[in-house]
């Protein structure tokens, strides 16, 4: 069982800023507002394997992940991946050029294996509310990210 967000955005700055501000693990907290706080785990600089957790708001509660970098083409796309509460969760990004500036776009996922019925019932009543929650904090994840790479972070 699966549920999927994907967006993209026009960014007016070139691929290689808008992909070093993506990459930038450690400065997350200044760059996206919705993070809080960033404890580097494991890896130097941005590759497969580099791991972190991440504080965010969402529901306006506080939670932490553990974050794994599992793919990496430099300069045009990523993964990082999370479990929590039984639940898989794949956040990939792409970055291309595009006139004089890039798109960047972001595709998130939630897989929560085969779960019973009654979680099946949970799920299907959470479901709808945690996807637009998603979609906002991805909305402005890229609205941020748009940001700081016009300002040249």
């Amino acid at each position: 069982m699966g549920h999927h967000v994907e967006l993209s955005r026009f960014v007016d700055s070139p691929p290689d800023r808008v992909w070093r501000v993506l990459t930038s693990v450690d400065s997350a907290p200044q760059i996206l507002s919705g993070v809080q706080g960033v404890e580097r785990l494991a890896g130097v600089g941005y590759e497969v394997g580099t791991r972190w957790r991440e504080t965010r708001t969402m529901f306006g509660r506080a939670a932490t992940e553990e974050m794994t970098v599992t793919a990496v083409e430099p300069g045009r796309h990523t993964a990082v991946e999370a479990e929590s509460g039984g639940v898989r969760y794949r956040t990939e990004f792409d970055v291309a050029p595009e006139r004089a500036g890039t798109t960047l776009t972001v595709r998130f996922s939630a897989d929560a294996g085969r779960p019973g019925r009654i979680r099946r019932a949970l799920t299907a009543l959470v479901a709808p509310l945690a996807l637009r929650a998603t979609r906002k904090a991805l909305h402005q994840d890229l609205d941020d990210i748009a940001a700081a790479a016009r300002a040249g972070i």
